[in-house]
């Protein structure tokens, strides 16, 4: 009989949230490319301390999520290992349920209002459940954005569903690269004099916001999305989750109880 993390792996291989996955070769590439030149837009709001060649951010890609560190091959589909996501998950683990046993002040926000927002919901359910308390700052605030990559909106307003912050246009939830909003979210927590979160947990944007702020980050991330491994490997993230972080929601069951069994309430 195959071990929970056995089971887990197969399942993610299956389900595609690991494995083969459907990022593109080119994104992966292209977008490290453009993380190594230094792009505001692809440092999800922590731009690294040191430089990053564009064959190191390759490099630390292939031995951190799994993708193919062959340089020459530039189309198709990359991959993202199933045991570097488990094992990510197992650090991740660790740290919620400290989290829970200490009863910690959790900000929780992603820039996902689809896909791994599934996860984001299931922690914060299961961290509520053991006592600690999920932060809701600067609900309903507009705020300026940069324009980069694929930000729709210039000024979206931070909107909470069940603990999580996500962009909004006040009628409809958006796909985020941001830092901007991670950004207000910490100023207004400062400002009334209840200091910062004991953890954040995030993706994009806001885990890169958090993260430059010097905060407790868990973060998941996608395999053409360089920046928070770069912040990880920099001692900058707690930890980073490689997985594919747009499958259909429902299909991340399986890796959301592995995520909180042993220590939810």
């Amino acid at each position: 009989m195959p071990t929970a993390t056995e089971a887990l792996e197969r399942y993610l291989v299956t389900a595609r949230i690991a494995g083969e996955v459907d990022t593109p070769r080119e994104s992966n590439l292209g977008n490290a490319r453009r993380f190594a030149d230094g792009e505001p837009g692809y440092q999800l709001g922590l731009p690294p301390r040191q430089p990053w060649s564009y064959e190191k951010v390759v490099a630390l890609m292939s031995d951190m999520v799994g993708i193919d560190p062959d340089l020459n091959r530039r189309t198709g589909r990359d991959t993202i290992d199933p045991a570097c996501t488990v094992a990510a998950l197992d650090r991740f683990r660790q740290r919620l349920a400290l989290a829970a046993a200490r009863r910690e002040r959790v900000l929780v926000a992603t820039g996902h209002p689809t896909g791994i927002l599934e996860i984001h919901l299931a922690v914060v359910a299961a961290l509520r459940a053991a006592g600690c308390r999920i932060l809701t700052p600067a609900a309903g605030r507009a705020f300026e954005v940069v324009p980069a990559i694929t930000e729709p909106l210039p000024r979206p307003q931070l909107l909470y569903v069940g603990g999580v912050a996500m962009s909004s246009d006040r009628y409809a939830l958006w796909h985020s690269h941001a830092a901007e909003g991670m950004d207000l979210m910490l100023r207004e927590l400062t400002a009334d004099g209840g200091g910062v979160p004991d953890l954040v947990i995030g993706d994009h944007g806001f885990a890169g916001g958090a993260a430059r702020a010097g905060l407790d980050v868990l973060c998941f991330a996608d395999s053409n999305d360089p920046a928070l491994f770069v912040g990880e490997a920099e001692g900058r993230v707690g930890v980073t989750v490689p997985l594919d972080d747009n499958v259909l929601p429902h299909l991340y069951g399986p890796l959301v109880g592995y995520l909180v069994a042993g220590w939810e309430r």
